[in-house]
């Protein structure tokens, strides 16, 4: 579960992924066919965008880049007049959406961030080379290889990170707390970005996993993850797709079929003038019907939405929490020339009940379709029906059996995050110190939490002492995670999040309806065969 702090800037990378990830095929080898349409209308409009583009380059004011105008203006300008989801990719995003598929990349593995025009790390990833080095967040890069940062973007000094797998990288950083800079001899490794968190025992008997998006080892890494925990004594799980942006589409199918019976319909697509492909569970559960209460938000997207829906459809698992995104649209990557992309929607998707979920953005703006201002949006004259009867409806995302919608911060709780006082609070705490560590089990005590309260009013953090007495419990709790990331991995502060997240123990004890769920479809089915 991510940390509250990263919420300010979730939707804009929410809108990037979701353009990137959501139901992709590809990248594949393949020709782009002709447009439709006279050619004389066709040739006459080209005349013109060459003519307004001449004009342009020629009398604008200052100099025109061309892969500017052209890979961040026209062409996305082109798109967005067919749909939300078709996208185009310059190099250097296309490079990123072929990594982010495949899981891996070459680097020193840690996640960097503008802050007031420094470079800072937020976190190295668990045992990669920049977390065995001893680099922590809060660090501030100031050269890489003798190359100063000062007006680099990010993903400007994120290049630099990158590179061949054994070579050297010279990082150097500033660190609160110290009076001098660092400087630290990284080599490059393989850096694998899992995708499905490591299940573990949440409760005796009830598993936990979180699937953050669908790449191409998504469905691998959850069979040996359920495999290494012993998938055999599971009594109950709980799978989470919040904030999921969704992904390659067989990957979700794969990951649905390893709940469903064997041929059970996952997902199916149509096309323009294309038949209808039903995509099946291919292996099955191999008779495994634990219970599974599915976690959703209105982030979930896409694949996410695919593994919802197949499971809802079919009565396999309770879904619980928002209204999920409600993109039912499949995009085909096609590799153009100058290593760019076009992601184009080329199919729409149905659950297995025959319901398309896609939400209508024919009346409403960009913006307003990607932050989903209406959670009760569906399509009335699209009903269908689970497999044990229950009633379904397309238009408006997965809606979820059970709703949950989290807690909205209060003034005390968006001041602080705004300010962002709990990672800068922990980049003081732990910068002066040689080694950044906390006993395991470690919990806010009172000296740190007096803190975290000094520390706010020396930061021009507006508070009052009653509002600081009602918020201990969410310090506390938010401390804890941003202090985990430190002083033990980001992996680990997120597994502890989700032992204190209120969602999920809502989850939990909501897999008594999830058995429910599971005997009433086969209860309908004994009943079906004996009619």
């Amino acid at each position: 579960m991510p940390s509250r702090r990263r919420t300010f800037v979730f939707v804009p990378l929410f809108i990037l992924l979701c353009s990137v990830l959501g139901g992709l095929f590809g990248p594949e080898g393949v020709s782009l066919a002709a447009a439709a349409g006279p050619e004389d209308d066709i040739k006459g409009s080209l005349k013109s965008f060459t003519k307004v583009y001449d004009l342009i380059e020629e009398n604008f004011a200052d100099k025109v880049a061309a892969d500017k105008a052209i890979y961040k203006g026209a062409i996305p300008g082109m798109l967005r007049t067919l749909d939300p989801h078709s996208n185009f990719f310059d190099p250097r995003d296309f490079q990123l959406l072929k990594e982010d598929q495949k899981g891996h990349y070459y680097g020193v593995g840690m996640t960097v961030a503008n802050r007031n025009g420094k470079t800072i790390v937020v976190s190295p990833f668990g045992g990669s080379p920049a977390y065995k080095a001893g680099i922590r967040p809060a660090d501030t890069i100031v050269e890489v290889n003798d190359k100063k940062t000062d007006g680099l973007s990010t993903s400007e000094v994120a290049d630099l990170l990158k590179g061949p797998r054994g070579t050297h990288v010279q990082i150097v950083i500033s660190r609160e707390g110290v009076d001098h800079s660092i400087t630290f001899d990284v080599v490059r490794d393989e850096i694998n970005r899992a995708s499905v968190m490591e299940p573990f025992w949440i409760r005796p008997g009830i598993a936990y996993t979180q699937i953050t998006q669908f790449g191409e080892t998504t469905s691998r890494e959850l069979e040996d993850g359920l495999k290494k925990l012993g998938e055999g004594n599971i009594k109950g799980l709980i799978l989470d797709l919040r904030a999921n942006p969704g992904g390659l589409l067989n990957e979700g199918v794969d990951v649905a079929g390893h709940f469903l019976k064997k041929n059970d319909v996952v997902v199916s697509q149509r096309g323009r003038g294309s038949a209808e492909k039903p995509y099946y569970a291919r292996r099955g559960n191999g008779g495994r019907d634990y219970p599974i209460v599915v976690v959703v938000n209105r982030y979930s997207a896409s694949a996410a939405e695919i593994v919802a829906g197949a499971l809802q459809d079919h009565d396999r698992g309770w879904i619980l929490g928002e209204n999920t995104f409600g993109k039912g649209l499949v995009q085909t990557v096609y590799p153009l020339s100058e290593n760019t992309g076009l992601a184009l929607t080329t199919y729409h998707y149905y659950t297995p009940s025959g319901r398309l979920i896609q939400r209508d953005y024919s009346h409403i703006s960009f913006l307003d379709y990607y932050y989903h201002r209406n959670q009760d949006q569906k399509n009335p004259l699209d009903v269908k029906m689970t497999d044990a009867g229950r009633t379904v409806y397309g238009g408006g995302g997965i809606t979820p059996d059970e709703k949950y919608t989290a807690p909205k911060l209060n003034k005390f709780q968006t001041e602080a995050l705004r300010k962002d006082v709990f990672f800068r609070f922990t980049g003081k705490y732990f910068g002066s110190k040689e080694k950044a560590s906390l006993p395991k089990g470690w919990t806010v005590d009172e000296g740190t939490l007096n803190e975290m309260h000094d520390f706010m009013l020396k930061n021009n953090v507006e508070f009052t002492e009653a509002e600081f007495t009602e918020n201990r419990d969410w310090l506390k709790t938010t401390m804890k995670h941003e202090m985990y990331i430190t002083a033990f991995s980001k992996e680990e502060a997120d597994r502890a999040a989700v032992e204190d997240d209120p969602e999920i123990t809502k989850a939990i004890d909501a897999l008594p309806k999830a058995k429910g769920l599971l005997e009433s479809a086969k209860k309908m089915m004994v009943q079906r065969l004996n009619r």
